[in-house]
């Protein structure tokens, strides 16, 4: 790990080198490519003037990019180290001089004319990926509309709200703050939050989030969340944590940059020095080969490889409802050999569904589920919604409900009594539902008898199903040769169950929540590197100690919190593209690297060879740190279908 020093040496490189000082850095450059222009219409008897006018042109473009960040970062980030850390940028600023200092004042002006200009077309380049993100600030509500306890309606500040307040949106409005709706129907634009484009229709006890915009209904709600812990203060903050956090590949790149510079700052002398008894240059040879391989050897490419390229991939990534504290871990992302999920709410749909149904021939079976559902209308249990929702009756029934523990749902219509129960609490069943019983249960599901005066007729098998999403998820894991495994708390029938209907490589059931953890550790030691993806407070310790940890966002605070990434819809296609997206990104940034390096090496060669000067030299240096800030712009709006 780096030292505290190269720690705040690195975040104080970050500050300055995004420090916005205004308009004036464009003016100053303007005003120095005006002098280099008018320099260079005066005729040769002016010469003195011309030099003074090249000179003045150099310092005014060269102000901001070659004395605040290239001189000024050295001296702030060598005190902060103790050791010389030079920027890049003075070897433009050297160079410059140097041809100035040998009577070559076109030459350093145009110079730094042109690397200031790349430079400030990289920062545009760059800030239009930083805007993708940075727009969310924008959205942040300030103000809402209070409902007082007379009943008339008070414009506060959203910071000034408590848990309880009742508050008016209107239509047309921002929601000013999570909370759940107590009366009024809408549709509400959700795409702020979880990256879905078609509003959510709302209505009383339904959850909204602060920041989404509400549609053409009016609503009154109440506020369940301060401001700080809604959804929408969770993603700026896992957005803020995403500009600090970088890819190996940029760390490397950072850590490396000084010592390259250094180098250079060394070798360069050394050649000038050398080259007249080792390579039979003249002195003047000798002294401008050495500047034009002083600008060869520049990595400004290089220092720019990484920063379009993440930046595009996070805020792609941020459009489409997957956040990532860093750069780093969508990295990871791209490198795993393992991933391991949750069941309930990841894989599955976190609630139980009708799978099954059958009645023996001995009953109407219509009349048996308008019987049902008359029993089932007094519970409320978990998979009494689930049979409600299966099951509509054709005729209402009114029976007097009696929940016995242990037995279930009892009832008398029509002289008989109808039960509702597990299996185990009957004993009056026949051989074919013992079979079916023992079936069902084979595959996962829950099991209801339906009795007739405590003869079973019917038969009810319930299931948490997987989503829709999760079967085309696990395939596409393992079409890449990645490990997928299963992990759950529920039996192991339950488990086997759901990972054969998917396809799953490795199930482990039967797991407490402290285990989970230790199983990614087994994981980490068996696969190499490894995600996590759950939506639970018991999947928290296993997200923390993943290599990568996924958290569905419609799971609790927790697991999102102390995730790497999070899906902010419990929609795991979203999982895959952000897969692809973060393939793609490190492909990316390997193709920078490479391509600035080659650039550095062809233009060292051919200057050693004397095939090229100053000017030549720079345009093809800052031409290729712009294509690199264009490659990694791609990514903004990259597809994972693409």
């Amino acid at each position: 790990m780096e030292n505290v020093q190269e720690q705040q040496a690195r975040e104080k490189h970050n500050h300055n080198h995004n420090h916005d000082h205004g308009k004036a850095p464009i003016v100053l450059y303007f005003i120095g490519l005006a002098l280099a222009i008018i320099a260079l219409f005066l005729s040769d008897q002016y010469q003195g003037l011309q030099n003074i006018l090249f000179s003045i042109a150099t310092i005014a473009a060269g102000y901001h990019v070659i004395v605040l960040e290239g001189v000024g970062e050295t001296i702030e980030n060598t005190k902060a180290r103790g050791k010389f850390t030079p920027n890049s940028h003075i070897l433009m600023g050297l160079a410059a001089i140097g041809a100035s200092a040998i009577g070559n004042f076109w030459e350093g002006t145009l110079l730094i004319l042109i690397f200031s200009g790349a430079h400030f077309l990289e920062d545009y380049a760059e800030g239009r990926s930083k805007r993708e993100i940075t727009k969310l600030l924008e959205m942040n509500p300030t103000t809402a509309r209070l409902i007082k306890p007379d009943g008339n309606t008070e414009i506060v500040e959203v910071s000034e709200l408590k848990v309880g307040d009742r508050l008016q949106v209107l239509n047309g409005d921002q929601v000013p703050i999570d909370g759940v709706i107590l009366s009024g129907e809408t549709s509400i634009d959700e795409s702020a939050i979880n990256g879905e484009s078609i509003p959510q229709e709302k209505s009383k006890g339904d959850d909204v989030f602060g920041s989404t915009i509400n549609g053409t209904g009016t609503f009154t709600m109440e506020v369940t969340k301060e401001e700080k812990d809604t959804v929408f203060s969770k993603i700026l903050q896992l957005v803020n944590q995403n500009q600090s956090n970088q890819t190996k590949a940029a760390s490397i790149i950072q850590k490396f940059e000084p010592r390259y510079v250094t180098f250079v700052l060394i070798a360069i002398p050394v050649v000038v020095l050398t080259a007249p008894y080792l390579l039979n240059w003249t002195w003047s040879q000798s002294i401008y080969r050495g500047l034009v391989l002083l600008v060869a050897a520049s990595p400004c490419a290089l220092a720019a490889a990484t920063v379009s390229v993440t930046l595009s991939a996070t805020s792609n990534l941020a459009k489409h409802g997957v956040l990532s504290k860093g750069s780093t871990y969508l990295s990871q992302l791209a490198d795993i050999n393992a991933i391991a999920f949750d069941k309930t709410g990841t894989l599955t749909r976190g609630k139980p569904q009708v799978t099954n149904s059958y009645f023996t021939d001995s009953v109407n079976e219509e009349e048996m589920l308008d019987i049902v559902v008359a029993l089932e209308k007094e519970s409320n249990h978990p998979l009494a919604n689930a049979i409600l929702e299966k099951f509509e009756a054709k005729n209402k029934m009114t029976i007097d409900v009696t929940n016995q523990i242990g037995k279930g749902l009892t009832g008398d219509y029509n002289g008989k009594n109808y039960r509702i129960g597990k299996p185990t609490s009957f004993t009056n069943v026949a051989e074919e539902f013992s079979r079916l019983n023992d079936e069902r249960a084979s595959e996962g599901k829950t099991v209801v008898y339906v009795s007739e005066d405590e003869k079973v007729v019917g038969l009810i098998a319930l299931m948490d199903i997987p989503n829709e999403e999760a079967k085309a998820t696990i395939d596409y894991f393992k079409g890449l040769g990645i490990h997928t495994t299963l992990i759950t708390g529920d039996s192991e029938m339950t488990g086997k169950a759901v990972g054969e209907q998917l396809g799953i490589d490795e199930v482990i059931a039967n797991v407490m929540p402290e285990d989970k953890s230790n199983i990614i550790n087994e994981q980490k030691k068996e696969h190499g590197i490894v995600a996590m993806v759950g939506d639970g407070v018991n999947d928290a310790p296993a997200l923390v100690k993943a290599n990568v940890g996924i958290a569905m966002g419609e799971g609790t605070d927790v697991a999102v919190e102390v995730s790497d990434l999070a899906l902010m819809k419990n929609d795991l296609s979203k999982l895959v593209n952000a897969h692809k997206v973060a393939t793609k990104m490190n492909r990316v940034i390997w193709q920078n690297i490479f391509f600035s390096m080659a650039v550095v090496v062809f233009l060292v060669i051919v200057s050693f060879l004397g095939l090229t000067d100053i000017a030549i030299s720079v345009i093809i240096h800052e031409g290729s740190t712009l294509v690199v800030i264009l490659n990694g712009l791609r990514l903004l709006s990259f597809k994972g279908d693409n």
